[in-house]
């Protein structure tokens, strides 16, 4: 199989982290704005496209500050995503509002935005999960590990 390649928006407004809400299979949890490359776009077009799908808004890129990967066969859902492997690419956003409406094209199960405290992120289903102590530090000290590993 191919690697699949994903670029993530992480929009930062007065403490809080912009997320994507998802429902389903009867839970809620958030994910990290943007989606896959598609082929002839850069990684910057991946994530404008993918934040008016989701958002319906238009992104301000920044610095790259995280870098993920994912191979399914390393983790808890191996048996389903043992052919999975992603790279993502997680860049600083800004925008140029607060409230947010799906966009026109949402994500499978998507039910809204959602602003999270980034302290109190522990206490939410934010996946991936082993990304939220990363965000913790990244916002308290300012610096960021850029390769984050194979992490879910």
């Amino acid at each position: 199989m191919e690697i699949r390649n994903s670029a993530k928006a992480v929009i930062i407004k007065e403490g809080k982290i912009l997320t994507v809400k998802i429902h389903e299979n009867g839970g809620t949890y958030y994910i990290l704005p943007g989606g896959g490359q598609k082929h002839g776009e850069n990684l910057h077009q991946a994530l404008e496209r993918e934040c008016l799908e989701e958002l319906g808004a238009k992104v301000e890129i920044g610095e790259l500050i995280f870098v993920r990967e994912y191979i399914g066969k390393n983790h808890e859902l191996a048996a389903y995503h043992s052919h999975a492997h992603q790279t993502e690419f997680m860049f600083l956003c800004n925008v140029n509002q607060d409230i947010f409406n799906n966009g026109i094209s949402p994500e499978k199960g998507q039910i809204g935005t959602e602003w999270l405290p980034i302290n109190e992120l522990l206490k939410y289903k934010l996946f991936p999960q082993a990304l939220r102590t990363h965000l913790i530090s990244y916002f308290e000290s300012g610096r960021a590990s850029t390769y984050v590993g194979d992490i879910n």
